[in-house]
């Protein structure tokens, strides 16, 4: 491993490779398990970075799984993971833009996609210098529009596209996935605490889906006394247990 690498757990007898340049956080394993892989599904997260929803996926399926990422580093990083695992086979680690995925993964073929994507518009906020904070974290590489639209392609008809977002982008998600016929079929908001906010939705669409939206109960991060609520903690599953 490289000298700015170092391993994280995520669960028993499973590790992630890290930097500071490709980490991962609370959101990406709340899409992990909103997004439910089911048995013989083909998936693919696009904007992958470490790989920690394939990994996770990995550590209990046998399913095709495919990680996209326009970065390299990550992309070198994220199959150190799959060897120090024993998932060698079981990730297929593709280096490329989304937005000309075509013709390298295959048209209408995946069940399941899924993307943790930069929340924020290129303009608003302080840009980092680095640049894979900027791609991480603002639309540079990709806007909600261009995840849409590469799903879209990807996805079998009657196939889901996952993905977390703010809040407050929401409209956004909602007219860029039915932009390309992918309907929003469920949503839920995920807060810190009763009575706060929501800081994240999650949004599960269907390519070619007809109109029926189900909202979910609010998902609680913690309780009273500060504690992860016993919802959480059942779906990070031995990752919190660890």
């Amino acid at each position: 491993m490289k000298k700015y690498e170092r391993t994280d757990s995520l669960g028993k007898d499973h590790v992630i490779v890290v930097s500071s340049a490709h980490t991962f956080g609370t959101d990406a394993v709340l899409l992990s398990s909103f997004a439910g892989l089911k048995p013989k599904e083909k998936a693919v997260d696009l904007g992958t970075g470490c790989g920690v929803i394939p990994l996770l996926w990995c550590k209990n399926k046998t399913n095709e799984i495919y990680a996209v990422d326009i970065q390299e580093r990550a992309c070198r990083q994220l199959e150190k993971s799959i060897e120090l695992n024993g998932f060698n086979g079981r990730i297929k680690v593709v280096n490329h833009d989304l937005r000309q995925i075509g013709g390298v993964l295959p048209r209408a073929y995946f069940d399941l996609v899924t993307m943790n994507p930069p929340y924020k518009p290129v303009g608003t906020g302080i840009e980092s210098e680095l640049q894979s904070d900027k791609t991480a974290r603002f639309e540079t590489e990709c806007t909600i529009a261009d995840t849409a639209e590469c799903a879209a392609g990807l996805l079998r008809f009657g196939g889901r596209f996952c993905l977390c977002h703010r809040p407050e982008r929401l409209a956004d998600v909602i007219c860029a996935l039915r932009a390309c016929r992918l309907e929003p079929k469920r949503i839920r908001f995920v807060s810190k605490r009763e009575n706060t906010e929501p800081w994240l939705v999650l949004v599960e669409s269907r390519f070619g889906g007809k109109p029926s939206l189900k909202v979910e109960p609010n998902l609680i991060m913690y309780g009273a006394g500060g504690e992860l609520s016993e919802e959480v903690k059942k779906l990070f599953g031995d990752y919190y247990i660890d």
